[in-house]
């Protein structure tokens, strides 16, 4: 590209969905010509992605605002921290523009009000998958915007709305184009995963000249017909899930499913607005248990919740004990401003959540380190990460990036980043495993 060439920088704070909404607008940056680049200096403008949902991303995403204008000094500003209607202006008077998450039109157009279009740009700048801020052998499948439910602790619905599906055949397009790039595995990610469809009353797409149902059974059967892994991410535990388990056990989809309970108490469930009962969640866990014998199980929980007692606290203690979950993240509670939890009665003292939430790792880490040290000698099958000479990290099926564990690998010569390999386990402890190559 000439010198003359618009450059823009970018910055993406955030979960994956907000990395999806970043992948689509660097698409579209480059379908138009636009180069980005690699640092402030070099910008004739930078584009900062955030995120609003709890104080400390919040503050992390002002501070990368602040120093983007510090050195630069022309910031569009885009995510989730853009819905809170004049936080960013507030605390960044000199920003150019601001707009929500989801919003690919409003930040090309603040783009192009700040820095003309190059003249005439080619198609083929772009490539089919587009522009991806993962490694090249994973990538994230974002098949919905938005979410209908209205948990009290939760403010995404306020900044990303409520539940747009994408359609099937996109989607399946999408896909197809990622894996067709060498894309080794797909995760598919929403704000409800469970949900995907309902929106347009599961309304039949097409794929390939074929009727394809926008649904999350239907979806994930033709995503298994890729040949590569696909892992379903934010799964809202409704008895319509039932139906994915045995495309797990028939190893069309990975064996993995993560569904965040966030509680087991029936009040407490109740209070957070939340849509399943701890006792459906056992019995759920149990017959996909006896359906898939490998599933995967990762959740998330939250401590210190407005109005937990002490006995409240013991029976999602209990739940962890019977559930045997295999990955678990948990955080104490945190008021997020906007959310209708804020106003209840009865607020945990920060002391009590921090000692809840340590009481209750503890358990999980014995837990967890148990289910793997049950892994030692059984033979996995490892997708590969990272290749460092002769030594490689890697994740097997109950792993996704970034979020669970990983294996390490002894004797990885000849490995690259994308391998699928067989490796026997060795050792474990209560997050990782190591590998080595079967022996004979």
């Amino acid at each position: 590209m000439s010198s003359s060439t618009p450059k823009v920088g970018f910055v993406s704070l955030g979960c994956p969905k907000a990395s999806s909404d970043a992948e689509r607008i660097l698409t579209q940056l480059r379908a138009e010509g636009y180069e980005i680049s690699g640092s402030y200096e070099g910008s004739d403008l930078v584009v900062v992605n955030t995120c609003g949902f709890i104080d400390s991303a919040v503050e992390e995403s002002l501070d990368a605002i602040g120093e983007a204008l510090n050195r630069n000094g022309k910031v569009i500003v885009t995510g989730c921290l853009g819905a809170k209607a004049g936080v960013v202006q507030n605390a960044h008077p000199s920003v150019l523009a601001v707009t929500g998450p989801h919003a690919l039109e409003e930040v090309m157009s603040a783009v192009h009000d700040n820095l003309p279009k190059p003249h005439d740009p080619y198609t083929d700048l772009v490539p089919p998958q587009g522009v991806r801020l993962t490694p090249r052998h994973y990538a994230y499948l974002k098949i919905s915007e938005g979410c209908n439910h209205r948990c009290s602790f939760c403010i995404i619905p306020s900044m990303r709305g409520d539940l747009v599906s994408r359609p099937v055949g996109e989607v399946m397009n999408e896909a197809e184009n990622l894996v067709n790039a060498g894309v080794s595995e797909l995760l598919v990610i929403s704000q409800d995963t469970s949900a995907y469809g309902v929106d347009v009353k599961y309304r039949s797409g097409f794929w390939n000249g074929r009727p394809l149902k926008t649904r999350m059974t239907e979806l994930t059967k033709a995503l298994g017909e890729l040949g590569v892994w696909v892992r379903l991410h934010y799964v809202y535990p409704y008895p319509h899930v039932d139906e994915v388990i045995p495309l797990m056990a028939e190893g069309t989809i990975l064996p993995y499913l993560d569904v965040p309970f966030q509680h087991a108490s029936p009040r407490i469930l109740k209070s957070m607005k939340r849509p399943a009962s701890s006792e459906n969640n056992l019995a759920r866990i149990k017959a996909w248990r006896e359906i898939c014998p490998d599933i995967t199980i990762r959740s998330t929980f939250i401590t210190g919740f407005p109005g937990e007692t002490e006995e409240d606290f013991a029976m999602l203690l209990d739940f962890l004990q019977e559930a045997e979950l295999d990955r678990v993240g948990c955080f104490a509670y945190s008021a997020v401003e906007g959310a209708a939890a804020n106003a209840l009665p009865d607020q945990v003292p920060e002391e009590i959540k921090q000692e809840r939430l340590a009481r209750f790792m503890a358990l999980q880490e014995a837990i967890s380190a148990e289910k793997l040290r049950r892994k030692v000698g059984s033979i996995q099958t490892v997708l590969v990460d990272e290749v460092n000479g002769d030594e490689a990290i890697g994740r097997t099926s109950a792993d996704a990036p970034e979020i669970d564990g990983v294996v390490y690998l002894a004797d990885a010569e000849g490995l690259q980043p994308g391998d699928l390999v067989e490796v026997q386990i060795t050792a474990a402890d209560g997050h990782d495993l190591w590998a080595a190559p079967p022996s004979e």
